[in-house]
């Protein structure tokens, strides 16, 4: 399934034997993630799971709690 509008898109993945998944190339190209970027994973039960890069999350922390040292 692949559903897209501006600034957004829907696309369906599916887990691999080993647990991985594929980003698709218009979710890298929308959030510029290359090859060798470390991404986090965020999990909740009741909200789901959250990709995003690592830098992106450390500047949210920071932001957040008016911090350097997240």
């Amino acid at each position: 399934m692949n559903k897209k509008s501006e600034g957004r898109f829907i696309v369906s993945v599916k887990v691999g034997p080993k647990g991985q998944i594929t980003i698709p190339k218009e979710a890298r190209d929308m959030f510029g993630i290359s090859t060798g970027d470390t991404l986090m994973v965020l999990g909740d039960e009741k909200r789901g799971i959250a990709i995003m890069k690592d830098d992106k999350f450390y500047s949210l922390m920071e932001a957040q709690n008016g911090d350097k040292n997240v």
